[in-house]
């Protein structure tokens, strides 16, 4: 089976396929500053540097035009931010392009088609771009299968749901089966997947980890997080002098922000600022600062061989966090072959 990776960014799902032995061609990924990232932990596959809104599928032959449709397999993980609870209008151009990705699918009609994103993009209203893509799909003869999966209950040391749809012309390809969780096996902590990792202070890169670099952080932040207790503490242990204006009169809420992480629970689901101690529980249990960017990676089940390049720490951040878990993305390349002969 080959495969091309739509909004391919970091490469999290051309990796996953690749473990599990899909022949992933090449990933098509409008950020530029991703490709170095990407080509360098996935050879052969290839990066093209494209906006498919602008893209004509014919542009594509050259890569493919010698594979048979029905052994090839579309991919696409559109940015999910206009499908989140925190969308914005700057965000509404981005709603259509799973529409693009359709123009694509229509042309060639591959065998089979995987899409992966926030459940949101299933719940918006009317005749939307997804509902629109499945009737396209059923035109062209396929059959398939949609559902929210929780990526820790597939290996993943993150606690991540995720909306998936599987589809195929070929044959009926299932959801797979959980693989961790109660009555199967543990599931993969914090505490499994970065403990081994040298400590660090905020600020400070390690020279012999790729990407293990703590942000710095301010005094007053610095504070905040000495007030934060071990495994899981939150801002409602720190001192008043420490509260945020926003958090004052009783405010109860986001109690997650400047939090730590637990050691033995799965790490809450990372983002794109999944380095910054602000933007979500993403201190570290006990370490005086937010996780690293390996830490990060670690968590999104990246090998310590997969090196992050970027044009800052900032967008490698990005890359690490809007990826598709890699383990996530073995388990439905495995899924997709194990279904595809039958």
């Amino acid at each position: 089976m080959y495969a091309v990776d739509f909004f391919c960014g970091a490469g999290g799902l051309t990796r996953g396929l690749l473990n599990a032995g899909v022949k992933v061609i090449f990933g098509i990924d409008y950020d530029k500053d991703c490709q170095k990232t990407y080509e360098s932990n996935n050879r052969p596959a290839k990066f093209l540097h494209a906006d498919l809104r602008t893209l004509d599928p014919g542009d594509l032959l050259p890569y493919i035009g010698n594979i048979p449709s029905e052994k090839m397999l579309f991919a696409a993980c559109a940015p999910c931010q206009p499908f989140t609870k925190q969308r914005s209008i700057k965000n509404l151009h981005q709603r259509n392009l799973i529409g693009e990705f359709s123009r694509f699918v229509k042309e060639f009609n591959p065998g089979y088609v995987f899409i992966e994103n926030v459940p949101g993009l299933a719940r918006v209203g009317g005749f939307s771009s997804y509902r629109r893509f499945k009737k396209i799909l059923r035109d062209l003869g396929h059959q398939f299968e949609e559902g929210i999966l929780d990526a820790k209950e597939y290996g993943v040391p993150q606690t991540r749901r995720r909306l998936i749809f599987i589809s195929s012309r070929i044959n009926t390809i299932p959801i797979p089966q959980k693989i961790n969780g109660p009555g199967l096996q543990p599931l993969v902590t914090v505490r499994d997947t970065i403990l081994s990792l040298p400590p660090l202070n905020a600020g400070e890169v390690d020279p012999d980890i790729p990407n293990h670099y703590a942000s710095n952080l301010e005094a007053i932040n610095l504070e905040r997080i000495k007030n934060t207790p071990p495994d899981g503490g939150d801002r409602r242990s720190w001192p008043a002098s420490l509260t945020l204006e926003c958090h004052r009169n009783g405010y109860n809420g986001h109690t997650d922000v400047y939090g730590r992480m637990w050691w033995d629970r799965p790490a809450p689901a990372l983002t794109g600022r999944c380095d910054s101690l602000s933007n979500g529980r993403y201190g570290h249990p006990e370490q005086n600062r937010a996780i690293s960017l390996r830490e990060a990676a670690r968590l999104q089940s990246f090998k310590d061989n997969y090196i992050f390049y970027g044009s800052s720490k900032n967008h490698i951040a990005l890359q690490i966090g809007n990826a598709v878990p890699v383990k996530l993305a073995e388990v439905i390349g495995l899924q997709f072959l194990s279904n595809a002969d039958r």
